[in-house]
């Protein structure tokens, strides 16, 4: 499938990709693609023309190895990659291995995808251990299912902004104007949930909208981080999750909806730069496996709670002590 093909496709399911999932408060350009990463969500979110396009679960980087906030630019697209594996981690190995060839013992899977500058030594990339994803475990780099690297990659434009950030609260709004509320753990220990922030958003919207906020709800949702979904305005039953839902702007405390904003004046354009089959590509990945070991247990549950909606994977379930030393996750 060419990429106006695929550009086709994934429009016609733009609706399906928003599907129970919580959108994070962002406002992507008007035009053109706009990717954003949020790091404790695990989910990177492709707009098009300020609209989501898809929402795909993801692999970042370990707190020791973060995956870098701010603005990247998707760079160059080499497929079937040849991993040059890093001395540090030839080290670590202890195989002899230089490199992996491309093939199902690839960790890069069957696509890699420069975002920043090379220097940083980060990619948004397949993987050969898809149950690791979604999850906080990589070098820094972004993993996602091979199957969604590769759509993902034939779908990206060379020079389209990434914006990595760091949100652990997700608000958003039904069709009939009910709110929903998730929450994420703090992987990176940034302690940025502003809590004042979002309940004031909470507050005018309910205002606005004639709706009573169930507060007990509210508060256990931010308290456990689960990652699913909860209505916190549909009274003393929480309805089925929606299959579409609108992100509000709560990160400002305004309690409107986020919008797009106006690119920035266009660049010369810029051609997709893809590198020859096969390529050899130098960055910290590597093979890891997910024992039941190491995912965190969720939050139990008392008769006082709300009924979680797993709409999501929690974004919990790959969290690992980084100084049990029980594996190495690359």
């Amino acid at each position: 499938m060419n990429k106006t093909g695929l550009g086709l496709f994934l429009a016609i399911f733009s609706g399906v990709a928003a599907a129970n999932t919580p959108l994070p408060d962002v406002q992507p350009y008007s035009e053109g693609q706009h990717v954003f990463i949020n790091i404790p969500q695990q989910r990177l979110f492709l707009y098009t023309n300020g609209e989501l396009t898809k929402a795909y679960p993801v692999a970042v980087g370990k707190a020791a190895t973060q995956t870098n906030l701010g603005r990247h630019l998707i760079g160059a697209k080499a497929y079937n990659p040849t991993w040059h594996i890093p001395k540090s981690i030839q080290k670590e190995l202890k195989d002899g291995k230089t490199t992996i060839p491309p093939g199902p013992s690839n960790p890069l899977g069957p696509v890699f995808v420069r975002m920043g500058d090379p220097k940083l030594g980060l990619g948004i990339h397949g993987t050969n251990a898809p149950a690791s994803v979604p999850g906080v475990r990589s070098h820094g780099c972004v993993r996602m299912k091979s199957p969604d690297a590769l759509e993902f990659a034939q779908a990206i434009n060379t020079g389209t902004p990434v914006d990595v950030i760091y949100q652990m609260a997700s608000l958003n709004a039904d069709a009939n104007n009910n709110l929903w509320l998730a929450a994420y753990r703090d992987p990176y220990r940034q302690n940025n949930l502003d809590t004042k922030a979002l309940e004031t958003s909470v507050k005018k919207w309910a205002q606005t909208h004639g709706k009573t906020v169930h507060t007990k709800r509210l508060t256990l949702v931010l308290k456990n981080k689960t990652g699913a979904l909860n209505c916190i305005t549909c009274g003393s039953k929480n309805g089925k999750v929606p299959s579409s839902l609108k992100s509000l702007a709560w990160t400002n405390g305004d309690g409107e909806l986020s919008k797009s904003v106006a690119p920035p004046p266009k660049p010369v354009p810029q051609q997709d730069e893809v590198l020859p089959e096969g390529s050899e590509i130098e960055i910290d990945a590597g093979t890891d496996t997910l024992p039941a070991s190491e995912r965190a247990p969720q939050a139990p549950q008392t008769e006082q709670e709300p009924t979680y909606f797993n709409a999501i994977p929690p974004a919990s379930d790959n969290y690992q002590s980084e100084n049990n030393g029980t594996s190495h996750l690359f």
